[in-house]
């Protein structure tokens, strides 16, 4: 289609080409192909949500966020997330159980409930207390 449009206002014009629009090749092959261009227009739509949310959430690894749509995606989405966060929850628990602290214990007195009241003295004696 051509379309003459005044050039300065002097009375010239240009003519200009528009481009043609392409017809959607959906519709020229009938509505058998107009659901599969959909079908993989929605399969890269989905891909591409699911490699931004993994972007967004590096601690989640990637076999745990999957599915074919939207609403797959963000239910394997959580369910990762909480699984994730439990293994975190579990392994800091391990680590506080597991820390040693730094250092020479402190000191603590001796056990001296069994000795006899002679020992207890002897005991108190050799301490220098």
């Amino acid at each position: 289609m051509t379309e003459e449009q005044p050039l300065s206002g002097a009375g010239e014009t240009a003519t200009q080409t528009e481009p043609a629009q392409p017809e959607p090749p959906a519709q020229a092959a009938g509505p058998e192909a107009e659901v599969k261009l959909l079908q993989k227009q929605l399969a890269l739509a989905v891909s591409s949500y699911r490699l931004a949310l993994l972007a967004r959430f590096p601690e989640l690894p990637e076999e745990l966020v999957a599915g074919d749509t939207v609403e797959a995606v963000d239910a394997s989405l959580t369910a990762a997330r909480g699984i994730v966060e439990r293994v975190r929850v579990q392994l800091e628990a391990r680590a506080a159980a597991e820390r040693v602290p730094a250092g020479a214990p402190a000191r603590s007195m001796a056990d001296v409930g069994g000795l006899s009241p002679g020992e207890k003295i002897a005991y108190a004696l050799s301490r220098g207390r």
